[in-house]
């Protein structure tokens, strides 16, 4: 019996597809995953009960999801390092009449984004290296809104 030749897992339809790093997809769909997040904050009555426009609502995600891309491009097991971005979004949160309860909702939304949008792009990822950086978004998310919750905390002890 003749053994069936297989494709290697880089081609489809007869043309190759590129392979990314995370970062790499994170990076070039950095919009999508703005407009994912906003899509499902616009979901969530308790976070649309603060009326704001669209660039006081995610003005913040490029600079946050930029941290994140740097960091999957740091060596593995690097420590997050404090975010000045983040800290500046829980003062922001907290003048806009937000509660802690709001931003860790906020942060959750921003992770699955992320994640839908990897699982969108799955047949381009390096799967060698995903959970590896699904851990690492993970924890530099968490990093991030450990900041925001500090910031905020320290915003409403100054009142």
């Amino acid at each position: 019996m003749k053994p069936v030749e297989s494709l290697p897992s880089s081609r489809k339809n007869g043309g190759a597809v590129p392979i990314e790093t995370v970062a790499d997809i994170l990076e070039r769909e950095l919009q999508t995953i703005i407009e994912e997040w906003l899509m499902r904050v616009e979901k969530e009555s308790n976070l649309m009960r603060i009326k704001m426009n669209r660039e006081n609502r995610t003005g913040h995600l490029p600079h946050l999801l930029h941290d994140v891309i740097a960091r999957l491009r740091l060596d593995a097991g690097t420590k997050a390092p404090i975010s000045k971005v983040a800290a500046d979004h829980g003062d922001l949160r907290y003048r806009q009449g937000y509660t802690v309860a709001m931003t860790v909702d906020e942060s959750r939304l921003l992770q699955v984004s992320i994640f839908t949008v990897l699982h969108k792009n799955v047949k381009q990822l390096e799967l060698s290296t995903l959970l590896p950086d699904v851990v690492t978004i993970a924890d530099e998310v968490d990093a991030q809104l450990k900041e925001q919750v500090l910031r905020f905390i320290a915003s409403e002890r100054d009142k």
